[in-house]
């Protein structure tokens, strides 16, 4: 990727640099235009939840700038010669039933013949430059909020090795489907700059990419990450993702790991691939206990103070027992 060439433009607010979540393109002083895409391989057996659980993964990025999504396109890829186009339909009515949850209209898309099923949006939104959030404005002091419980990569691995509990599925797919609308408005109203979400490449992936774009170090505290249920138990028995062992290799040269957190129950989901995962917001820290206020408020009941923002020295992390 590096032999590719970077784009610019004067209205280009946003682009390939800093792995941001969305790229922006001003339209004018007050509105800009905020695009991005995804797609995946279903993680869950019902064409429905997959649906809705995809979109509300693509449409996370553009929360992530503090943006409201317009419009959405379909991509896809279907096995129509080895199953049932019924569910295919499930799958965009799953997809189409978040995307209008949204407050946006789903305009098209496009389909190919695939040797599997594979489903995402590619969204629109629109957001104010004056106000937008990025994974570049962490400042130092800041108080770190994760607003959903992690562990989604476990889980879904052992629902592929059919040894997940139904409880653990059902409570993991109402947080995959969860929209991450009301969290962004909240952290919006508490006047944060920056946030990223928590998606493939882990909480620590993508702390570090927010540590480097904003030129920081994120220190993150082990023993108050918030779990999804019954998480915990898979990650014992290493339920591990194929994005995990990458995770790892990518952050710890980066990272300053205390003495004794290797050994933390919840170490290994730092490096665990989050699928519609929550928002990082990096807040003042004024404002932090108002943020987890309002979050818990508006129902983002996972919403927890996981560590601070501080001068960069040697690594972009500091991860604490």
């Amino acid at each position: 990727m590096q032999r590719l060439s970077t784009p610019q433009h004067p209205d280009l607010l946003i682009g390939v640099e800093h792995f941001s979540d969305a790229g922006v393109y001003r339209l004018n002083e007050h509105q800009a235009l905020v695009q991005t895409l995804d797609f995946f391989a279903p993680l869950v057996e019902d064409p429905f939840v997959f649906g809705q659980i995809a979109a509300a993964n693509s449409l996370s990025d553009v929360y992530a700038i503090g943006g409201q999504p317009t419009t959405a396109l379909n991509i896809v890829g279907f096995p129509d010669g080895d199953l049932s186009l019924d569910i295919l339909a499930e799958i965009l009515n799953g997809g189409s039933e978040r995307v209008e949850a949204a407050g946006a209209v789903v305009v098209g898309g496009h389909s190919v013949r695939d040797s599997e099923i594979k489903y995402g949006i590619s969204v629109t939104g629109i957001v104010d430059p004056q106000q937008m959030m990025t994974n570049t404005q962490a400042r130092a002091g800041d108080v770190l909020v994760l607003t959903k419980g992690l562990g989604t990569g476990f889980i879904t691995t052992a629902i592929r090795k059919e040894k997940c509990p139904e409880e653990t599925i059902s409570t993991a797919c109402a947080s995959m489907t969860q929209l991450n609308q009301n969290a962004s408005k909240m952290a919006l109203a508490c006047n944060a700059k920056a946030a990223t979400d928590i998606t493939g490449f882990g909480l620590a992936g993508h702390a570090c990419e927010m540590a480097q774009a904003s030129g920081v170090c994120l220190e993150i505290q082990l023993s108050t990450l918030p779990l999804l249920p019954g998480a915990l138990e898979l990650a014992c028995q290493e339920h591990f993702t194929g994005g995990f062992n990458a995770n790892r290799q990518y952050v710890l040269p980066l990272a300053d790991v205390a003495e004794g957190a290797e050994q933390a129950e919840s170490y290994n989901f730092l490096f665990d691939p989050q699928t519609s995962g929550g928002l990082l917001v990096a807040v003042p820290h004024h404002a932090a206990d108002e943020l987890i206020t309002r979050c818990h408020d508006v129902g983002e009941t996972a919403a927890t103070i996981i560590g601070h923002v501080v001068e960069r020295v040697d690594a972009d992390l500091h991860i604490r027992h």
